[in-house]
């Protein structure tokens, strides 16, 4: 009897399901006169330490506008999130926020509704 092979299709469909982008956090950040720079370098490095994050499967550094940066990351559940919340990229945020921003990061959670991925 001939195997069948599986639906490529229906296989990468079922995977997604497993995976789900569900939660995300939306992290506003406003430089403090003359720290934007200073901002967009931590931002950087930011990035090397979520691409560690495992339960961190989507990360951006944004910015929104001169002195207005923010982060938005994205998880497959509450774990990954509050594993985040807990993680370096936390911890050197509140370390740093005083001397870096004006007033305390806006750390907003958020539910994903849809999410296109062509990447």
């Amino acid at each position: 009897m001939p195997t069948l092979s599986p639906n490529p299709a229906l296989a990468a469909m079922m995977s997604m399901e497993k995976s789900m982008i569900t939660l995300a956090l939306f992290v506003r950040l406003e430089a403090k006169p003359g720290k934007e720079e200073d901002v967009r370098k931590f931002l950087d490095a930011g990035l090397s330490m979520a691409n560690q994050e495992e339960t961190t499967p989507i990360w951006f550094a944004l910015r929104l506008g001169p002195t207005t940066f923010g982060i938005f990351d994205a998880f497959n559940d509450e774990a990954g999130r509050q594993a985040h919340l807990n993680g370096p990229i936390a911890q050197a945020l509140m370390a740093h926020a005083s001397d870096l921003l004006s007033q305390p990061p806006s750390i907003e959670q958020i539910e994903v509704l849809g999410l296109k991925n062509a990447v």
